[in-house]
């Protein structure tokens, strides 16, 4: 593994302030988060493969509209059918045993159809794509010719080596000095498995706490 399974760590946080400027729409039957830069074009897009808190939290919101201040077209979906965590669960919540609902056979359907539309009504030419925690897993397996164009990756969860060695575009990960998933060893794993994947750029970048 070059990173470990979802802790309860997974499921804390603190809840941002502010207002949310896009919107929820469906693509298909899937419940999707919106946000347009300012000159509404969808060339350049980031799709964003959420934590466990999901597409409705809004630090995930707020996030999604500063990458659209910045001229990107932000596509946020539910990758949980609905059951997503919230935020800052009781110590006897059994994250893992939740997670046997969300693997792999359940969400690469959804981003396969996200993809789809984003690449073939919604008009995007180059898509990257963003994963936190949860997130982080997907973005390493899309993350190849036709799929994502680069990814970006932050404190990443249940990441297979596997996974990581198959990438076949650019991969930035930010990783944190003290983290019980993401940790120095599999930080240093990863980074040797990225090394032997050269020319495929990659950075990391290690943050205090």
């Amino acid at each position: 593994m070059a990173a470990n399974p979802l802790t309860r760590c997974c499921t804390l946080g603190t809840l941002h302030e502010g207002e949310a400027e896009g919107e929820i729409k469906n693509i298909s039957d899937i419940s999707t988060y919106f946000t347009y830069p300012r000159d509404k074009s969808t060339e350049d897009a980031i799709l964003i493969i959420t934590d466990v808190m999901g597409h409705k939290f809004i630090n995930v919101q707020l996030i999604a509209d500063k990458f659209a201040e910045m001229g990107y077209f932000v596509v946020v979906p539910d990758m949980f059918h609905g059951d997503s965590v919230p935020l800052n669960r009781p110590e006897g919540f059994q994250i893992m045993e939740w997670s046997k609902n969300h693997q792999p056979v359940h969400v690469d359907p959804i981003i396969n159809i996200v993809l789809k539309e984003m690449r073939e009504i919604l008009g995007c030419k180059r898509i990257g794509g963003v994963g936190y925690c949860f997130g982080g897993k997907y973005v390493c397996r899309y993350l190849k010719d036709g799929k994502f164009d680069a990814g970006f990756i932050a404190h990443p969860t249940m990441l297979t080596s596997e996974e990581l060695a198959s990438i076949e575009r650019p991969l930035s990960v930010a990783a944190a000095g003290r983290d019980f998933v993401f940790t120095t060893q599999k930080r240093h794993e990863s980074e040797d498995i990225l090394d032997k994947l050269d020319p495929v750029p990659y950075q990391i970048n290690l943050y205090s706490g």
